[in-house]
């Protein structure tokens, strides 16, 4: 369909079918019990970044580090001292996913992510609905600069997924003008359109923002036919600079959140700028609303040495018999890479511009 083109009958049908089946079954939110009282809560301090204020030590660990061999002791004695940059999980559209977002996040968790980076700072759950307005999405990655320094990563799920490119694009400056500020505490929008960046300490606009990685997993196919994803049409695929990194995950045979079923170069996502882009095949026949449901692996020491010890190819196999399912194990492995790789990167690059910055004065 072009740009701007009115859907077909049979694409109505679909959407209609598709719609009829989301409500029937309710909009997603984060379940109750994943919600923590505020008095038990360790929000997110309103104070402007000020700095990332390490040792001189530590400095020269994290800047020793390679990005693309992140071994757990590195994790443990050297990235866990230092701050990391917010993730923000986008779950699909129904229900029944929310789960396997909070069990993706819980994974992160045990293999050593910080909790307080993981979870909302308002109300303490682990994501936010795919139906969140991408505007506000990334008037809240803005504050989250000015305020903790570090770039997020935004990682979505089936119509998450959707929404993360959407906020993409917002943050290019190719969906909306402006884009005021949006504080995550309060949820509201601030009367600004600007942040101060923490780092030139010049304003910057909301459309000029950027993340340091963001990826989809399994965006696609009959979720393209909802009308919020129609002003996608032509770029659900294409990714602008403002990442340096994204990965898109898609599934074979994936009837749901696939183009062309996930087979061949519908579902391939190229750069319409200077972002690195992985493509990364998940197997075929994969659950594509458990693909997320990684939190089991904790315990389970043969995987969790597999995922250790992963190296990203063009197409990620398993090479040794688990028992698990090897494209849930692929995507955890893949994606825990890139988060680490992207912490250790985020944090050299704030490193070297505080330094850089230093020495002028």
């Amino acid at each position: 369909m072009n740009r701007g083109a009115m859907p077909s009958i049979p694409q109505l049908a679909l959407f209609l079918a598709g719609l009829a089946a989301l409500l029937e079954c309710g909009c997603a939110s984060p379940r109750r019990s994943d919600y923590i009282p505020p008095q038990d809560r360790q929000p997110v301090q309103a104070t402007r970044y000020r700095g990332l204020n390490l040792s001189p030590d530590l400095e020269e660990k994290i800047l020793a580090l390679d990005p693309d061999r992140v071994s757990p002791e590195d994790v443990r004695n050297v990235l866990l001292q230092a701050p990391a940059p917010r993730i923000i999980n986008l779950h699909g559209g129904i229900p029944s996913v929310v789960k396997y977002m909070i069990s993706f996040s819980e994974f992160l968790e045990g293999m050593g992510y910080p909790t307080s980076q993981l979870r909302n700072p308002r109300d303490g759950t682990y994501s936010l609905s795919g139906y969140t307005g991408s505007k506000k999405l990334a008037g809240m990655v803005a504050w989250y600069v000015e305020h903790e320094g570090l770039r997020p990563m935004i990682i979505g799920h089936s119509l998450g997924g959707f929404q993360c490119i959407r906020v993409l694009h917002q943050m290019a400056g190719k969906l909306a003008r402006r884009i005021k500020v949006y504080n995550p505490l309060t949820a509201q929008e601030e009367d600004r359109y600007e942040i101060i960046d923490p780092l030139s300490t010049e304003p910057r606009a909301v459309t000029e923002g950027s993340v340091c990685y963001a990826s989809a997993i399994a965006a696609g196919g009959m979720a393209r036919l909802m009308p919020p994803n129609w002003t996608l049409t032509g770029r659900l695929h294409s990714i602008p600079d403002s990442t340096d990194a994204f990965t898109g995950y898609s599934i074979g045979l994936d009837v749901i959140g696939a183009d062309l079923l996930g087979l061949g170069a519908a579902n391939q996502y190229v750069a319409n700028g200077q972002a690195e882009i992985r493509n990364v095949p998940l197997p075929a026949g994969a659950n594509h609303s458990r693909i997320m449901d990684t939190r089991k692996f904790l315990q389970q020491p043969d995987v969790i040495t597999w995922i250790n010890q992963y190296a990203p190819t063009n197409k990620p196999a398993m090479d040794v018999e688990l028992d698990a399912d090897p494209a849930q194990v692929i995507f955890a492995a893949d994606a825990w890479h890139d988060i680490r790789k992207h912490w250790v990167m985020e944090l050299q690059r704030v490193l070297r511009a505080e330094r850089a910055a230093q020495h002028e004065r």
